[in-house]
């Protein structure tokens, strides 16, 4: 089972809030927040983007908050992989 690890990026001085996707490898992709979204949907569009970015043939089956305010999704295999 594959999990993607994402994070808040609060704004600086240069740029806006972020949120960035991580998983194993060095894998990831970052991504400017959506205020039209909250922020769980901010970060499962997020991990989908790092999905997609690594043409990873899952989806997202599960996603649960870790104990420092990052989220985590875990992905199963797509039907059609």
């Amino acid at each position: 089972m594959k999990a993607i690890q994402v994070k808040y990026l609060p704004c600086t001085n240069t740029k806006g809030s972020r949120w960035k996707a991580f998983a194993e490898g060095g894998n990831q992709v970052t991504l400017s927040y959506d205020h039209a979204l909250n922020a769980e949907d901010n970060a499962r569009v997020a991990a989908q983007a790092l999905i997609d970015k690594l043409q990873w043939r899952c989806s997202i089956c599960g996603s649960g908050g870790l104990p420092n305010g990052d989220y985590v999704f875990t992905l199963g295999v797509s039907a059609n992989a």
